[in-house]
């Protein structure tokens, strides 16, 4: 089974999935809808956004995000 359907708490902070889950844009964590809020509201999110639609345009189906590190 893949990992992201299979994991039962979030990456991040280890809180339920049960009210739905979605891909960091940031890195490969599986992420709770209220870690995915709060990942929305940082300063670098429009350049994750753009990182990973870019990959995608190329044909990157597997982008692993640009990464935690700064803002």
């Amino acid at each position: 089974m893949d990992r992201f359907f299979g994991a039962k708490a979030c990456d991040r902070c280890g809180g339920s999935l049960e009210g739905g889950r979605i891909m960091s844009m940031f890195n490969e964590q599986t992420i709770c809808m209220a870690c995915a809020d709060a990942e929305r509201k940082r300063a670098d999110y429009g350049r994750a956004l753009e990182a990973e639609r870019a990959a995608v345009r190329a044909g990157d189906r597997h982008f692993k995000g640009i990464g935690l590190g700064g803002k």
